[in-house]
């Protein structure tokens, strides 16, 4: 299923697309998807049965998508370095010698950053002069869990969307880590949807990519991950608990505007598409900030 989060007159809602042009609302089934991940497989089988027999839709283009989990419990939880070319290109940038991480390097972004397809993210030269994309595979947790084993760590997999991890490069080499550059309004663009788990055999066949202004600048495959999904789950769940609706991005490939000679970062009027095969496309445009 591809299961939505979506506005209409009456409120926020979520919903399973239907064909993709229709949505099947799943107001009956729970009031969230917060609360139906939290319902486990059994809530999970009784929207696919409603999906099945219901007869009344919304057409998708007649309301306005949110982030698929629009305000998460918490941080969304991301991986940095995590492709070779990208680990690559990002010591380069920074005049070191290239390297690859021995261990996963986690930094989260507030929940107060995301945002979802179609927002516009605001550029705020007070603010930065050096703002990035990033095309990452997401997952979110289903099953919670904690020092969980690499052959369980799947069956913890919700379903998989799209992040674009909007970076200030300039806050990250001034302040030194990840947080605040990674952290700004709207830095967090995620969706349009959530696919389910079981819609997506192998993720490490997917590919993803990242147009700019319609230019490919990024093109690669989750094949290509330093650390893969079970190997993050067993090292981020060892002595810490992970909870249902947990959200992790994966990381990039190589061809951020950072690693360009010269970089080459955003300006106001840019579109982006972060694009990965099997989900769909995330599109979002760059504006002056007021």
């Amino acid at each position: 299923m591809r299961l939505v989060t979506y506005h209409d007159e009456r409120g926020d809602h979520i919903g399973a697309l239907r064909d993709g042009s229709t949505i099947v609302p799943l107001d009956t089934v729970a009031p969230s998807m917060l609360a139906l991940i939290d319902g486990g497989a059994a809530l999970l089988s009784e929207a696919r049965a409603t999906l099945e027999r219901a007869a009344s839709t919304v057409p998708l283009g007649q309301v306005r998508l949110l982030a698929p989990i629009p305000r998460p419990r918490q941080n969304v939880i991301c991986l940095g370095m995590n492709y070779v070319e990208h680990a690559y290109e990002s010591m380069r940038a920074k005049g070191l010698e290239p390297s690859l991480p021995p261990h996963p390097v986690f930094f989260s972004k507030a929940a107060t950053s995301i945002c979802a397809d179609g927002d516009d993210i605001p550029l705020d030269p007070r603010v930065t002069e050096a703002l990035d994309y990033e095309v990452e595979l997401a997952f979110i947790i289903g099953q919670g869990g904690k020092n969980i084993a690499r052959g369980q760590a799947m069956a913890h997999v919700f379903g998989y969307t799209i992040v674009n991890d909007i970076s200030a490069r300039d806050l990250q080499n001034r302040h030194q880590q990840f947080y605040k550059g990674k952290s700004l309004d709207r830095s967090c663009p995620i969706g349009p949807w959530i696919v389910t788990a079981d819609e997506i055999a192998d993720p490490a066949a997917l590919g993803l990519r990242l147009r700019l202004n319609g230019a490919t600048r990024q093109d690669s495959s989750v094949g290509d991950l330093i650390f893969d999904i079970p190997t993050t789950i067993e090292v981020l769940s060892l002595g810490q608990t992970l909870e249902p609706g947990t959200i992790i991005s994966t990381g990039t490939p190589s061809g951020v505007g950072m690693g360009m000679s010269p970089p080459s970062y955003l300006r106001a009027g840019d579109v982006m598409e972060a694009e990965i095969d099997g989900i769909g496309v995330l599109r979002n445009r760059v504006v002056a900030a007021e």
